[in-house]
Formats: C-alpha cells, structure tokens, sequence
C-alpha cells in the first residue's frame, strides 16, 4: 500500500459522533495520520509489530497500523460513543483492532510501538502528559503528535530527557481542524503540528 493510498483510505473513516471539547476530540486527519504512520512502517515499528494507539478515538491511526501489517493492534480510548465508531471502522476498513475502554492509564500491556495523537493542552494544560508518560511505560519507541510551537518543543525536549527517552522531530505538517464547538471562529483553522518520534536510550 502506497502512502497516499492509506490517507486516502483514512480520510473515509467516520469522525466523532459527539466531540467533546473537554477531550479534545479532533478527528486526526487522514493525511497527517498517513504520514506519521508512514514514518513509523518507514522504520520498521509497524509491520509484525504489537502496536498501541493511547486516546484511540474514532481509531484513525489504529486503523491504519493494522493496514500497514502491525500483528496485533490495542486501540485505548475511555470515550465509549467513540469506540463504537472506531469499531464499525475497523469493520469496513476490513481489519481486526483490540478495542479497549479505559483511561490511558489503566492500560498495562507491553507493545513494541505507540502511534498517539495525544490532545494538544489547549483546554486542560498539561492533558498530554499522561498519555506520553504511559506510553514511555509500555513501548521503547513511540509516535505521537504535537503543536509546533516553541514553547510545546522545548517542553517535548525535556519532559522525554526526564523520562529516559530522546525525541526526534521527523516533520512538521499542516493540521485542519473543522469548526465543532461553540468557540470555534473559523469554519476551518488550519495550525501546524510535529511529529515525533521518541526512542528510549540504553545505557
């Protein structure tokens, strides 16, 4: 499968029914999940592999790990409207995801990849820190997605240092974002986001 085949295959799947802002429940759009996917098969951390996607959603990137080959894929979302969606998903998509209910934190299985676009902080600061901070538990080599703003990169930087892991910083993609909530001025904003790759260091 080409890349652009996946974004477009990604870009079909159902967004979420009712997007809670609380949440931060912006659907990952098809381009940039392809993307940072791609990155991560690109590497070697998809295909065979036991992939996890933190705060799963509508399963947009578990979806799409498990096309790229992943040999087993946990989807952990606690919005449970939102999972029936990435369930009905993964159906017409074709492929089998472990669906799982939980906080992020309540997950505990060990996977060699996380794929995540965790929330961005911009309705509760720090909501992304517990997601990075569970998936630098569970895998040794994680993908995730954030603003790109000075001020997120040197906090990404150090908050990985702090917890044994090196962050790379493999692009920066434009994000859209269509208007949902009530304090939405724009049909359509459009921000830029980074993705990254965080790798544990061995001593």
């Amino acid at each position: 499968m080409r890349k652009k085949h996946l974004a477009m295959l990604l870009s079909k799947l159902e967004g979420f029914p009712e997007p809670k802002p609380e949440l931060e429940q912006y659907r990952t759009p098809g381009n940039v999940a392809a993307e940072l996917l791609w990155l991560a098969y690109s590497a070697g951390d998809i295909a065979g592999k036991v992939v996890a996607d933190l705060g799963a959603g509508t399963g947009v990137l578990a979806i799409g790990a498990k096309l790229l080959g992943a040999e087993k894929v946990y989807a952990v979302e606690v919005d449970g409207k939102a999972l029936e969606v990435a369930r009905k998903n993964a159906e017409r998509a074709g492929v089998e995801v472990e669906f799982i209910q939980a906080d992020v934190s309540e997950f505990g299985e060990k996977v060699d990849t996380v794929v995540m676009n965790p929330p961005f902080g911009s309705q509760r600061k720090g909501a992304d820190r517990p997601f990075l901070l569970k998936a630098f538990e569970v895998a040794d080599r994680v993908y995730s997605i954030h603003l790109a703003k000075p001020e997120v990169r040197n906090f990404i930087e150090k908050f990985s240092a702090d917890n044994g892991f090196t962050a790379f910083r493999l692009a920066t993609v434009p994000f859209e974002i269509p208007a949902q909530f009530f304090f939405h001025r724009k049909r359509l904003e459009r921000i830029l986001v980074d993705l990254y790759l965080f790798e544990r260091y061995f001593f």
